[in-house]
């Protein structure tokens, strides 16, 4: 099944291991890691010819390049290929589903799938998971594994990376997490893969500090070095040095002492080391900017704290903004930037890119920075060079900045590879599993404390021909810090792996035999807004057989029979929606439209402490919903929880009423009022904040069936879209099945 490629050694070694368990393959980016999936593919094929072979990657760019790797060495008809991604619509991923063999796809919309019964795992013989480093936590790509491992019926994972990570324990759960069995490892230096490793020189480039950033530097330093002195003379933090304190030992503590007082340790000391911690790490992050960035980089952040500031009454950031250190640090940085002072790094980025071209006219040069907004100031400097043309390569939009969507991503690619520019400065997006071949040169603006993002990055280059590597360093910063944090992590990562697999056991998990499946009429069904799906409640449905059907509801978290509605609410979100007002229509909303509403509220914090609200008012809301409102208040205390009381409602919902029941869950409408809203709030897109205005506008039922599209459109929120489907549905033909 397989054409015009012929397999390394070490990639039929590794084939051999992954043919016989599951296993995950390491190994340095370029060395083809998607032949052995693709040698391994044809093999399961042959082995099981009516199955299936799934791929799962991360990004859609990522995933369209394994399939065109397949389209140019696999033998197979393009109909047996299908990519799925957000961009293709649920019922047409269930149709392409039926007819292809090899499927690429992202893990979110592949949930939703399996979620929803759209797909049958059972049919896939051989699971391919790119950048396994992911599969932690709550990362789709452990609910898709987790699923597959129960409903195959011929179940195979090969999980892909270049670099798996430093953290034993971590590596530990990526195993766990997609049922490992087996690990190969390869490093540039093992004997069967030297031969086709390309030379690459890497070179770290020291930069100093002038004297201006020394002074801002210092203040900032002075300003956090108060705060640390007031966390050790609390005990909360051991070292005061700035030079020893880390953005991870901060975020750390920050966790400790936010379990501590949902532990219910609630005293002075907490809650002002919180509100110092705060301050601290938004100061820490401006001496990073200063140090790595510049003082553009650090100017806007400067700029974003003082908006901050004027909108919010928060503690922390008013204590900064009234800080005598900070203000001589901001009234600096502000003078700097209207001088336009550069960053050495950028002055040396210049001279390095303007060599490399001068030299050659074809170089091909990859830049990569942490930050969006340096990354487009590096763009706009470079682009005033002779000889080179830079872009900008980011992720998609987010709010007030600059993005690319996934069809931009891909031509900004292709036109790289074809040279129409030399030079692509890339924020971590280029990091992760893209194919740039000749990339002549990659230009590190800060070293990164991670052993993963350092191997990705390097590996952007020597994959066809030798490589090189610059490295620029700002001495005395957090850049020298970060330098040894990745060469130490990285080395700790073959290490842990060397040790991982001598002892790794002939099975981590252990294969039980899946239940006989029920009858799908026998299944309980509940409906879900799709806007639940993180919360863990949906998966767990679904690994408990229950049909769930993804849905944007108007007026409850989860619709479990024709008359019952549930709102779930984490204990912060209970009183948040207090304060902001929202839980008094959401309770509306839920006793007009179902005869047995209820709310859940989830979490063991305790509730009266997770803001400062007093507790009378929290008291007065739970009695309004209880006793104004006739709704139940059940509390769970997490969503394994939850997803168990859910079922048992369902089940007790649907005994009585049945499994086949409509999304229009209303409550019995008893009035003569009640019954015409109840009509009208059924055609799509009503819901009865929308048939109360129509009803006011055409007073009758019957006028409103007769309305007109622009008669309709005429009633507030009834737009062009919404008038032709109430027309479509009360004019259109019923044809049965």
């Amino acid at each position: 099944m397989i054409k015009n490629f012929e397999p390394r050694l070490y990639q039929q070694t590794i084939l051999a291991t992954a043919a016989e368990k599951n296993t995950l393959v390491v190994l340095p980016t370029g060395m083809g890691k998607t032949n052995i999936f693709l040698m391994l593919a044809a093999q399961r094929l042959r082995q099981y010819p009516n199955s299936k072979v799934l791929f799962i990657g991360p990004t859609r760019p990522l995933i369209e390049q394994y399939m065109d790797v397949f389209r140019q060495h696999f033998d197979i008809s393009e109909d047996s290929m299908a990519v799925f991604t957000g961009m293709v619509s649920p019922e047409k991923r269930a149709a392409l589903w039926k007819n292809a063999r090899i499927i690429f796809s992202t893990p979110q919309g592949l949930e939703n799938d399996i979620i929803s019964s759209r797909i049958n795992l059972g049919e896939v013989c051989l699971l391919g998971v790119d950048e396994a480093h992911r599969a932690v936590g709550n990362y789709a790509y452990v609910f898709v594994a987790k699923q597959y491992m129960k409903l195959a019926s011929y179940p195979r994972i090969i999980a892909m990376t270049a670099s798996p990570g430093s953290d034993m324990e971590k590596v530990q759960e990526v195993c766990k997490n997609l049922f490992i069995e087996g690990i190969e490892v390869r490093t540039d230096d093992d004997p069967d893969v030297k031969p086709y490793v390309q030379e690459m020189q890497v070179d770290w480039v020291n930069v100093e500090l002038p004297k201006v950033f020394t002074d801002i530097q210092r203040f900032l330093v002075l300003f956090l070095r108060e705060r640390f002195e007031k966390l050790k003379k609390w005990g909360i933090l051991k070292r005061a040095d700035v030079k020893y304190v880390g953005k991870s030992d901060l975020l750390q503590l920050q966790a400790e002492l936010r379990g501590r007082i949902a532990a219910g340790e609630k005293d002075f000391v907490m809650w002002n080391a919180i509100s110092l911690l705060a301050e601290a790490m938004k100061v820490y992050h401006a001496l990073e900017l200063l140090e790595t960035q510049g003082v553009a980089a650090l100017h806007k952040y400067f700029e974003k704290l003082i908006a901050e500031s004027r909108a919010s009454k928060t503690k922390a950031i008013k204590s900064i903004m009234s800080d005598s250190n900070f203000k001589s640090a901001l009234i600096k940085a502000g003078i700097l930037h209207e001088e336009k002072v550069e960053h050495p790094k950028l002055i040396e980025l210049q001279n390095i890119v303007e060599n490399e071209a001068r030299q050659d006219s074809n170089v091909k040069i990859m830049i990569f920075n942490q930050y969006r907004d340096n990354a487009l100031d590096i763009v706009g400097k470079l682009n005033s060079i002779g000889n080179v043309k830079a872009r900008i390569f980011v992720g998609q939009q987010k709010k007030n900045e600059t993005g690319l969507t996934q069809k931009e991503q891909k031509q900004l690619l292709e036109d790289f590879k074809n040279g129409l520019f030399n030079v692509l400065v890339a924020t971590s997006i280029g990091e992760e599993g893209l194919d740039i071949p000749k990339v002549d040169l990659v230009v590190f603006y800060e070293p990164i404390p991670s052993a993963i993002r350092s191997i990705q990055r390097r590996g952007r280059t020597g994959r066809q021909d030798k490589g090189r590597v610059v490295i620029l360093m700002a001495k005395g910063t957090r850049d020298e810090a970060y330098r040894w944090v990745a060469h130490h992590k990285e080395k700790k990562m073959y290490r842990n792996l060397a040790s991982m697999r001598k002892k790794l056991s002939l099975s981590l998990y252990e294969k039980k035999e899946a239940p006989a499946a029920r009858r799908a009429e026998d299944r309980i069904k509940v409906f879900a807004d799709y806007r639940e799906k993180g919360s863990g409640v949906i998966k767990e449905l679904a690994e408990s057989e229950v049909v769930v059907n993804l849905e944007r509801l108007e007026f409850a978290d989860y619709v479990v029979s024709s008359r019952c509605g549930i709102e779930i609410k984490t204990v912060e979100d209970f009183v948040d929606s207090i304060i902001d007002g929202r839980l008094l229509q959401q309770i509306k909303n839920l006793k007009n439209n179902f005869e047995r509403p209820i709310i859940v509220i989830e979490g063991t914090q305790d509730i009266y402490g997770v803001r400062n609200v007093h507790q009378n008012s929290i008291l007065g809301m739970m009695a309004t919903i209880a006793v104004s409102y006739g709704i139940p208040i059940i509390q769970t205390r997490n969503f394994k929880e939850t997803a168990a009381l859910l079922q048992i409602i369902a089940k007790r919902e649907q005994d009585e009423t049945g499994r086949d029941f409509s999304l229009h869950a209303d409550r019995k409408p008893v009035t003569l009022k009640e019954q015409q809203e109840y009509v009208v709030s059924s055609l799509p897109g009503m819901g009865l904040v929308l048939a109360k205005p129509l009803l006011k506008r055409f007073k009758t039922i019957k006028n409103i069936v007769n309305a007109s599209e622009k008669e309709l459109q005429e009633v507030e929120k009834i737009g062009p879209q919404k008038a032709k489907h109430i027309k479509d549905v009360v004019e259109g033909e019923y044809k049965g099945e």
